[in-house]
């Protein structure tokens, strides 16, 4: 049977990252495309060449065309301004948009039967934007961020209470900012309520801290925003599309 093919947008640190965590899961041969000639080809033969240290097979290769991407499987879409300190994630929302759009466009012409995972910021927006630009069923274009703001709240209770996050049992629901909802009623450790471990006042303080989970990284790295969890979450979306 033949591999699956994956396609990410954008090389920077949360495309590049993708890659990483998909070659290694195994996820089937990945592409990765940027604007930016050489980044792409670089960071893919860089991604290859670690196949026989971690003992992944996959057919790696980047470019700065689209045509290399015929025939995705999945096409995650990375690409986009990140945030700095001081922006929120609207902020991005009108230059995000053109390059999303042009993305998706691009995309879903060389791969019309592909569903697409939308990271770009601000997430409901893009997703929203990918969804009229390739004119797919609503069911082929998802937003990453119900399983990026799930671990998030899972990291920190896991963090606050002292247990493995394999224990915490969450959802988060609504959309990628201040108006996410993590269900705290239904969150459980090891199937005992939440409410049993921690106080109400400690468990609002990490409901507010995983509705700004976003803002604080970006607050420390300053030139930049998250990445290693975005990515981890769409690919993670991916692994699940592909069973």
């Amino acid at each position: 049977m033949a591999r699956k093919k994956l396609t990410i947008v954008g090389a920077g640190n949360v495309g590049a990252t993708a890659a990483h965590w998909a070659a290694a899961k195994e996820l089937g041969d990945i592409v990765l495309v940027d604007i930016v000639e050489g980044i792409p080809q670089g960071k893919a033969l860089d991604l290859l060449e670690a196949g026989p240290v971690e003992l992944f097979d996959a057919r790696i290769v980047g470019t700065n065309n689209y045509e290399d991407t015929a025939d995705s499987d999945v096409v995650i879409i990375t690409a986009g301004i990140a945030r700095k300190p001081g922006m929120s994630r609207d902020d991005l929302q009108k230059t995000n948009a053109g390059i999303v759009k042009s993305v998706a466009e691009q995309a879903v012409k060389y791969s019309p039967n592909a569903i697409f995972i939308v990271v770009s910021n601000p997430l409901d927006v893009m997703a929203y934007v990918t969804f009229k630009a390739t004119g797919l069923p609503r069911q082929r274009v998802v937003g990453m961020a119900g399983i990026l703001d799930t671990a998030r709240y899972r990291a920190f209770i896991a963090q606050e209470v002292g247990v493995s996050v394999e224990d915490i049992q969450a959802l988060v629901l609504g959309g990628h900012g201040d108006d996410m909802v993590p269900l705290a009623s239904y969150t459980t450790i090891s199937g005992i309520p939440l409410s049993q471990f921690l106080s109400k006042e400690r468990i609002d303080a990490l409901v507010q801290r995983t509705r700004d989970g976003g803002i604080e990284i970006v607050n420390y790295l300053k030139t930049g925003s998250a990445y290693y969890a975005p990515s981890a979450a769409a690919v993670q979306m991916a692994l699940l599309l592909k069973k």
